[in-house]
């Protein structure tokens, strides 16, 4: 009997015995199921930082608004506990889903949103109210009345759209918070070591991808989704990130002409998913660079203040290459397996980074100064 279009042992042999054309071609097949997705996953990636450029030079001038005042921004030993927070936080996330208090993990991290969207709403309202009305009365108030509409919506109807919204607000939100506190070099370090965990996290312990998992069932938007189809629905997404998505046959059945390779899922689950820290690790040096970086060059007004062309060249110089780290990731996750987006991202947006601060303003700025 002639199999139609199946899989046939000589075939997947070669493969399994590392025929590079054969896994290049299926990961560009993959690739060309999934641009779509991918490139909307891409738009929220420079959205989500782009927006925290726009609010840089409102927050950049307030001592108050750095995380460790004017003085830790120097400091290494903040950037550590930055990290042991992260892990704690993590920790604690799994423990309470294990023992089903879902309800507290939703309140605190929702309570946690609506506190830190002040940061991008509050530039806005204000902004807004001061051209319609020449005053900025109330505008406090109103951005924290805009915040609590925006957790309702997102607790009552969290549909993937609403979930992608708040996350690339509150991720502007974030990246400029951690981006005006620390200089680039202490960030770059904060990096390194979260990209060195998050591999751990997801490949060795694997406890990142049970915290995607609670996240995901939750439907709290501590990730970004991108829909590979118009009729997908995040309302009914469960968490499945350590099950593999792809399916291979039985090697018994690989001459079973019932077996066809139009079955097999190339990009395993209906939507793509990324951690909302896979855009703010890169998205805080890019802020960072904004605000620590000589004010040199020509000087750009904006809404909120000035920004000066030689600073913004290095920060687009670090977002480029976070997209070149993350088309590399891409070409991993269009296989349908959890992959650790940060060592990808981060490594992309650090040679960025380095590049472009050489070019634009030579050796003398690469390092700053720091203490412990």
């Amino acid at each position: 009997m002639q199999p139609r279009t199946c899989i046939s042992q000589s075939d997947m042999g070669f493969e399994l015995r590392g025929g590079w054309g054969v896994k290049v071609n299926e990961t560009i097949e993959a690739m060309k199921d999934q641009w779509k997705s991918m490139t909307s996953m891409a738009g929220m990636f420079i959205m989500t930082i782009f927006l925290g450029i726009t609010i840089q030079p409102y927050w950049g001038i307030i001592p108050e608004a750095k995380a460790f005042g004017a003085e830790g921004t120097t400091q290494t030993r903040f950037i550590f506990m930055e990290l042991i927070l992260i892990g704690i936080f993590t920790f604690i996330i799994i423990w309470l889903a294990r023992k089903n208090f879902e309800i507290i993990i939703k309140g605190f991290i929702l309570f946690s949103l609506w506190l830190s969207l002040i940061y991008v709403t509050g530039p806005y309202v204000e902004l807004i109210l001061e051209l319609a009305t020449g005053e900025i009365n109330y505008s406090f108030l109103i951005a924290l009345a805009l915040n609590t509409i925006l957790m309702i919506t997102l607790w009552r109807f969290p549909e993937w759209y609403i979930v992608n919204l708040v996350g690339v607000l509150v991720g502007s939100a974030v990246i400029t918070m951690i981006g005006i506190s620390f200089v680039p070099i202490l960030i770059i370090i904060f990096m390194i070591l979260a990209a060195i965990y998050d591999h751990w996290a997801v490949n060795g312990s694997k406890h990142m991808l049970e915290l995607a998992d609670t996240m995901i069932d939750l439907k709290l938007p501590i990730l970004l989704v991108a829909p590979k189809d118009k009729n997908y629905t995040f309302l009914e997404e469960k968490g499945n990130m350590k099950v593999e998505q792809r399916k291979i046959p039985n090697p018994e059945d690989w001459d079973d002409p019932q077996i066809d390779t139009k079955e097999l899922p190339k990009g395993g689950r209906d939507a793509l998913f990324m951690g909302l820290g896979d855009v703010i690790f890169p998205g805080m040096l890019v802020i960072s660079v904004l605000t620590f970086l000589p004010a040199s060059g020509y000087e750009i007004n904006s809404f909120f203040g000035t920004i000066y062309i030689d600073s913004l060249l290095v920060a687009l110089g670090t977002l480029f290459g976070g997209l070149i780290g993350y088309f590399g990731l891409m070409t991993q996750v269009a296989k349908g397996k959890p992959q650790a987006g940060l060592p990808l991202l981060n490594g992309g947006a650090i040679l960025g980074y380095f590049i472009t601060v050489l070019i634009v303003f030579g050796p003398s700025e690469l390092i700053q100064e720091i203490t412990l």
